[in-house]
């Protein structure tokens, strides 16, 4: 990893992108992967609003900066897959077992959710001028309260983990991903997603929007990063993240 990657730790913070994107406002041009980590994040939010309480400094909650020159804002997908990945190698290399992704962007470990990814792309006309990348990952702490779907490394495999030494190596990771991603397509890079892809191919039970129940099979994920899935009758339908959420 470049030794000129620049972490800035916080003790708290309402939010590491909230934190990151006012940093980029007022201190002007940052260098690319920027990343502010915070012992204890007051506000995070996972991905459509859900709330989770982390105890102080036993996660990871950190946000980085990337920018890009020719990221097309229809190949935005590129980023979760690249981001997605490189948590799951960063990972496995600490001998977490069974990494999936539970689309678009939780990390789970077998059925359990360990980690959360929330991008927030800036765009410029058709193009993504850069990103803030913000990751979420229960380490140490053992307690869930009522997060029956919950769980962390430590409670997986029973080790205490170094903080400080797993985020160098999820800094790594991204910047092997990411740096070689521009110029890539989706037809590349989305069968090692599709690899890793929760509950890819098990019959599944889903809700629509309107909350309505329906049964599926993940078969995969379009060119444009939507969920396919095939209902019943071999019917394929591709679902965008409000449309559809997976209920394991």
């Amino acid at each position: 990893m470049g030794e000129h990657t620049r972490i800035i730790k916080l003790d708290a913070t309402d939010s590491t992108n909230v934190f990151l994107k006012g940093l980029l406002q007022s201190s002007g041009p940052l260098a690319d992967y920027t990343t502010i980590e915070a012992k204890k994040q007051l506000k995070g939010r996972g991905q459509m609003g859900s709330v989770w309480e982390s105890e102080e400094g036993k996660n990871l909650t950190f946000s980085v900066l990337k920018h890009f020159d020719s990221l097309l804002a229809e190949q935005q997908f590129l980023l979760n897959i690249g981001v997605s990945l490189a948590v799951c190698d960063a990972l496995e290399e600490h001998a977490i077992p069974d990494l999936k992704v539970k689309w678009p962007n939780d990390i789970m470990s077998g059925s359990f959710k360990i980690g959360g990814i929330l991008i927030e792309n800036v765009l410029k006309g058709q193009w993504v001028q850069h990103s803030i990348i913000g990751i979420g990952l229960n380490v140490n702490q053992e307690d869930f309260g009522n997060l029956d779907k919950a769980s962390s490394l430590k409670s997986i495999t029973g080790h205490f983990y170094d903080l400080d030494g797993l985020l160098d190596r999820i800094l790594e990771k991204l910047q092997t991903h990411l740096d070689g991603m521009e110029g890539q397509t989706m037809e590349q890079l989305l069968p090692a997603y599709e690899n890793r892809l929760f509950r890819k191919d098990k019959p599944s039970t889903f809700t629509h929007a309107d909350g309505e129940l329906f049964m599926g099979f993940i078969r995969g994920v379009s060119s444009m990063g939507k969920l396919v899935l095939e209902l019943e009758d071999h019917i394929f339908r591709e679902f965008d993240l409000k449309e559809v959420t997976l209920l394991y």
